[in-house]
């Protein structure tokens, strides 16, 4: 069976500039004292990471902040585009990799629904079949009708898990949205998933919590620094990454 995501030597450049000049007196200024002049330096946020996704596997991406979790993911997303490398994902992705994405301020939460489904290609007709049942999983009460602009980081995540369980997609790519948020609509997100994988679904998950890895994921792969450096069975790599946090402290 062919995997649903494939990354082959993924790499992804982003350029660091300091000492920006917006105003033209500092331009000027810069021209007569060097140091003040605007640098850039290129920062590889990724760096050759390649592994592939089996259909219907939960699989873990983890490693301390800055090691490259979350430009992976909107990189298989499609957000970005990888500087060099290629990704191959097979299906509907959807995408909760922060919060808020994708909902536009001004809207209400059910405008905000029709939108966003809209985008994964729904027809007006399907959106209406699923809006009750957004509605009702989110558990936004008469919210739902106020502008997002106002919703709390729970409530959006609330609106944008609610809505990418109603657009049954193939694929989730999940980074850390369960770390807002009160318990009951965690735990009941958690049973979703679990429905979610009984079907067959496909998982790729960024997080910190590692008990949430070992309990959940099929495989894992541990990032550091924007390299894969271990890949396998999910308790394996959580433990070889508790092994380094242990060996070094904590990992810059």
């Amino acid at each position: 069976m062919l995997p649903v995501i494939t990354c082959e030597a993924i790499s992804k450049s982003f350029v660091l500039r300091a000492n920006r000049q917006y105003l033209l007196k500092d331009r000027v200024l810069a021209w007569v004292r060097p140091h003040l002049r605007e640098s850039r330096q290129a920062f590889w946020a990724l760096q050759d990471v390649s592994f592939a996704v089996e259909p219907g596997e939960a699989f873990g991406v983890i490693g301390p902040n800055g090691s490259g979790k979350t430009t992976l993911l909107r990189i298989v997303a499609g957000i970005f585009q990888p500087t060099s490398g290629a990704v191959r994902a097979r299906g509907r992705i959807a995408p909760l990799l922060a919060l808020g994405v994708g909902f536009h301020p001004e809207l209400t939460g059910r405008e905000n629904i029709y939108v966003n489904a809209a985008l994964f290609g729904f027809t007006t007709r399907e959106i209406m079949e699923v809006e009750e049942a957004i509605v009702d999983f989110s558990e936004l009460g008469s919210f739902i009708d106020a502008p997002t602009k106002n919703y709390s980081s729970g409530m959006q995540v609330r609106l944008g898990f609610s809505i990418a369980l109603q657009v049954k997609p193939h694929i989730y790519l999940i980074d850390e949205v369960f770390a807002v948020g009160d318990e009951h609509f965690q735990q009941k997100c958690l049973w979703r998933l679990a429905e979610e994988r009984l079907a067959q679904r496909t998982f790729v998950i960024a997080t910190h919590n590692l008990q949430f890895v070992e309990e959940t994921c099929d495989r894992a792969a541990l990032m550091v620094r924007g390299r894969v450096v271990a890949i396998g069975a999910a308790k394996e790599v959580v433990r070889r990454y508790r092994k380094l946090l242990g060996d070094e402290g904590s990992v810059p």
